[in-house]
């Protein structure tokens, strides 16, 4: 029996770069089940098919403002099992944060991180699998912009370094690997992290994005 193939609903209203999205996801191994230029045909789909992902330009017509965020937002409340990824060409937080809250099964790229393929077919992966991926350019521009009573004022410079590979869905042994350190030393700067931003202990792993969402929301 072959495995189970993720299966993906895609939206944008550029034809040129759906058309793309398709085949690169093909050729990736994903099943394609849709693809729609506007939110209610991208709901349409999501309704008869319910997949495991859907892929969503966050402005579509008619508006070109959020109506790709709304179309997911429904999508978030009818049928919580499905990830979420909001793709945009520029940096907008602030209408995607009650998204980015939701703290799993959800990300947040810019395009031109499309084309970093292995970069986004992990990146597809990650949310399918549970787990939320922050654009790291989002990431650095909103650190530059953080406000004098910023929450993450009392971090150090390597601190805020693992919190923007945390937001990236990177594990302690990822991080660990992309700044050569150990892996103890990567436990004992998240330790530090959630104790000077105050999160407290649970008993699972959603502090990391209440960390990342904490800075986002700081601006």
């Amino acid at each position: 029996m072959e495995p189970t193939r993720t299966r993906i609903a895609l939206a944008d209203d550029d034809v040129l770069l759906r058309e793309g999205l398709v085949s690169l996801l093909q050729r990736s191994g994903f099943e394609v089940v849709g693809q729609a230029g506007d939110g209610p045909e991208l709901i349409d789909i999501v309704s008869k098919h319910e997949p495991d992902l859907v892929i969503v330009d966050i402005r579509m017509p008619p508006g070109h403002s959020t109506e790709g965020l709304e179309a997911a937002k429904v999508i978030r409340e009818d049928f919580p099992r499905t990830g979420i990824l909001l793709l945009s060409a520029h940096v907008e937080v602030d209408q995607a944060m009650e998204l980015l809250a939701a703290g799993h099964r959800i990300g947040y790229l810019l395009k031109s991180r499309v084309t970093a393929i292995t970069d986004f077919i992990e990146t597809i992966n990650r949310i399918v699998a549970g787990g939320s991926v922050v654009d790291p350019l989002l990431v650095r521009e909103l650190f530059a912009a953080r406000r004098r009573n910023d929450p993450l004022e009392l971090l150090t410079e390597r601190e805020r370094e693992v919190l923007a590979l945390m937001a990236e869905g990177r594990s302690n042994a990822g991080i660990a690997h992309r700044l050569w350190i150990t892996e103890g030393t990567v436990e004992k700067h998240v330790r530090s992290i959630m104790a000077r931003m105050r999160l407290p202990e649970t008993a699972d792993d959603h502090r990391r994005v209440l960390a990342v969402i904490t800075f986002l929301d700081s601006r």
